[in-house]
């Protein structure tokens, strides 16, 4: 007998675009506060993709893209120093059509549709559609959730006051033991749905706990959205890291991340940043090659 797949579609949002230093892109020997103040270059444009998950128990989302408040709103970002720091970090453009309901809208769904957001992490490019999602449930780890009352949080990446909205309704799960062979290195896990298609495995790094989302289908090849654990699967596959964040447990990531490749030889690596992810995506589950976008 057939098993029965409870995903009915995969689909990919764009909600603008992103440049970010080459050293942010691919670590360098340079230590980050150097090269965030003495780099001229700028990578090529990248999308900021949230991806949509159909599942038979709801509309998922992991990721919610960039608030284009972002590019309108001049008191968006900490002013000062912190300001500066964000500003030579990376640099954004959001059209009116970038939204993420807009972007949504173009599927054939809607925001209220959506009843579950998984964040890979908590910076600004990854919880910009949270104003939009007040009906749904806002899964975070609980090690992410942490970091915010750590000291100074807008140093890190972190906005508390784009992030804790009213209203809406967060989940900070923890990861578990896994007891499934399918999930490689990987000892601990959070099963969305508990039905083994939708699973949460803890991957820090980037942020002390950033998240990735392994989707698992019958007949498919299996996806794998890592949020910025990487910003191209091809230097994930040759195990080089980002220049932002802790470099040892990145290295640890990617290292479990490409042996969970060896399991699944047709693992479909999906960054939130990388510009292939739509392609692979498109080739991966027979769809058209759209990110979504006007």
């Amino acid at each position: 007998m057939n098993e029965i797949d409870p995903i009915r579609r995969v689909s990919v949002v764009s909600t603008g675009q992103v440049q970010i230093r080459p050293d942010h892109e691919a670590s360098s020997w340079r230590p980050m506060a150097w090269w965030l103040l003495a780099s001229r270059r700028w990578t090529g444009p990248r999308p900021i993709n949230a991806y949509v998950i159909e599942h038979r128990d709801g509309l998922v989302l992991f990721d919610t893209g960039q608030d284009r408040a972002s590019v309108t709103d001049r008191g968006y970002f900490p002013g000062g120093v912190t300001g500066v720091l964000y500003g030579r970090l990376a640099r954004f453009e959001i059209s009116p059509q970038e939204t993420l309901s807009a972007g949504l809208n173009r599927l054939g769904y809607a925001a209220a549709d959506v009843k579950t957001a998984v964040l890979s992490h908590l910076h600004q490019d990854h919880i910009g559609g949270l104003p939009e999602l007040g009906q749904a449930d806002i899964v975070v780890s609980r090690p992410e959730w942490d970091t915010l009352s750590a000291p100074l949080p807008g140093m890190r990446g972190l906005m508390s006051r784009h992030i804790d909205l009213p209203g809406l309704r967060w989940r900070r799960i923890t990861a578990e033991p896994a007891g499934d062979p399918g999930l490689g290195p990987f000892p601990s896990c959070h099963d969305l749905f508990g039905d083994r298609s939708l699973v949460l495995l803890p991957t820090p790094g980037h942020t002390p706990g950033s998240m990735s989302l392994l989707v698992r289908r019958p007949g498919r090849p299996p996806l794998m959205m890592v949020g910025d654990v990487t910003y191209d699967a091809h230097l994930l596959e040759t195990g080089h890291v980002p220049g932002v964040g802790s470099r040892r447990r990145l290295r640890d990531t990617t290292a479990m991340i490409n042996i969970l490749r060896l399991r699944y030889p047709d693992l479909v690596i999906l960054p939130a940043h990388d510009p292939g992810a739509a392609s692979r995506l498109a080739q991966a589950t027979g769809q058209a090659p759209t990110l979504a976008t006007a």
